[in-house]
């Protein structure tokens, strides 16, 4: 039956085209943003994988920048430690010296004036060695400008969870010359500088255990650096497995439907030719 008010192969020509200008625009869309999901139509459940692998990812490479920051903090603190370990020792080499009784009272007073420009110079040090405006060996009341809280512990969270097994936690003891015991040390008499000795030994002992466990943590810091920059790139690739357009098959796609969209207007316009042959009919 010829008809002329509905043409039905035009109708369905017009159809293929439809359907096929979506498959081309999908493609074209794909390969322009490098994504193979744009919206959650293309991928529901993909989409929501993709968004908790980069909430993680990020947390990951936060965390990473956190241990690096905890690294450098450690890395001032060790500098400052090793200058006060380097006047402590000067100290009690100045000390060792005043023992000897060979010395006048006189001698004394110049070596244990130089011994208290140390003391108040270890001070000076420990009260103003600071990280980004953190003052490190300074105790200050919490939530105050300046020092790190009374209980001289640094919290490093190197993990993107809450939980006490993602942070890394380091001591800073206060380090100024009454901390360290070592601010009522005199040269000026014999006995004095003797039992300066034994005061310092314990200072250097107390610096040489602050300092091994900067060590130890910077050590820890830097393989926690180290596992979450692996962990982040293999939950990155596993994110391009799952978000990003596979070119080959894309531009495959994309060649089919210019193909098909090509033979399509082809077919139309021989469809929409059809009706003007019932013309020859009415002649």
């Amino acid at each position: 039956m010829t008809v002329i008010n509905t043409n039905v192969k035009s109708l369905v020509a017009q159809n293929a085209m439809s359907v096929n200008n979506r498959s081309l625009s999908k493609a074209m869309e794909q390969l322009s943003t490098g994504k193979r999901i744009n919206s959650a139509g293309d991928d529901a459940a993909g989409l929501a994988i993709s968004n908790k692998m980069t909430a993680q990812i990020r947390g990951l490479n936060q965390a990473v920048r956190n241990a690096n920051d905890g690294i450098s903090l450690l890395q001032t603190a060790d500098g400052a430690t090793q200058e006060i370990t380097n006047m402590l020792q000067r100290m009690r080499e100045l000390a060792v010296q005043a023992s000897n009784d060979t010395y006048t009272a006189d001698d004394r007073s110049a070596l244990n004036n130089e011994v208290t420009a140390l003391q108040d110079e270890i001070t000076r040090i420990a009260d103003n060695t600071e990280w980004n405006g953190m003052k490190l060996f300074t105790a200050a009341s919490a939530g105050s400008a300046g020092g790190i809280g009374t209980s001289g512990l640094v919290t490093l969270q190197v993990g993107v969870d809450g939980t006490s097994a993602d942070q890394i936690t380091v001591q800073l003891n206060d380090l100024d010359a009454a901390s360290l015991g070592i601010s009522g040390i005199s040269l000026t008499t014999t006995s004095g500088a003797t039992a300066a000795l034994s005061t310092l030994d314990d200072a250097l002992a107390q610096i040489d255990t602050d300092r091994a466990t900067f060590g130890a943590t910077m050590n820890r810091l830097t393989y926690a650096v180290d596992n979450l920059s692996n962990v982040s790139q293999n939950a990155q690739a596993s994110r391009s497995r799952v978000l990003d357009t596979d070119y080959a098959q894309s531009t495959t796609e994309l060649a089919r439907a210019q193909i098909i969209q090509q033979a399509a207007t082809a077919m139309l316009a021989q469809a929409n030719q059809q009706p003007q042959s019932v013309l020859s009919l009415l002649r």
